[in-house]
């Protein structure tokens, strides 16, 4: 099951470790949407992106990179989207890569005991359908014993 709250997913509820999620593009972008909030709060996640892309290692759809930004806290970039503007075969979210991030974090947070906190991941400037994306968090996480919680801003 999905907790759905009103407020900022950059101040997630709860004990214990936790790990905030979300989609990146696989041009190197960073600059707009929810990425904004995670900059102003932390620099490391927007640094190790960038260092990530230029690193040319592994940074590709699917792939995800945690960014330790407190003692229990930790920030999940998530390669979801290709490029940034919709084409002709469709939005930039990319539901199979995001399935693979989300796999691949559902390990993460197992290891770490943590929960995963996240807005509505892949489905603002990604252009993706939460119709579409909730399906995927459940198996990948929720299903797993994970918890997870889904914020939107009030």
């Amino acid at each position: 099951m999905i907790s759905y709250v009103t407020g900022d997913a950059t101040h997630p509820h709860g004990q214990g470790p936790k790990v905030i999620c979300h989609v990146c593009n696989d041009i190197g972008g960073w600059g707009r949407g929810f990425v904004l909030a995670l900059s102003r709060r932390w620099p490391q996640p927007e640094a190790d992106y960038r260092a990530w892309r230029r690193s040319g290692n592994d940074f590709q759809l699917g792939a995800i990179r945690l960014v330790q930004v407190e003692p229990e806290l930790w920030v999940a970039n998530m390669i979801g989207q290709h490029g940034i503007r919709p084409t002709k075969d469709g939005p930039p979210i990319r539901y199979d890569a995001l399935a693979r991030c989300l796999s691949t974090l559902g390990d993460e947070a197992l290891s770490l005991h943590a929960s995963v906190h996240m807005p509505r991941i892949g489905a603002g400037l990604a252009g993706g359908s939460w119709d579409q994306i909730e399906p995927i968090i459940l198996k990948q996480l929720t299903e797993r014993g994970i918890a997870v919680t889904v914020y939107d801003l009030p």
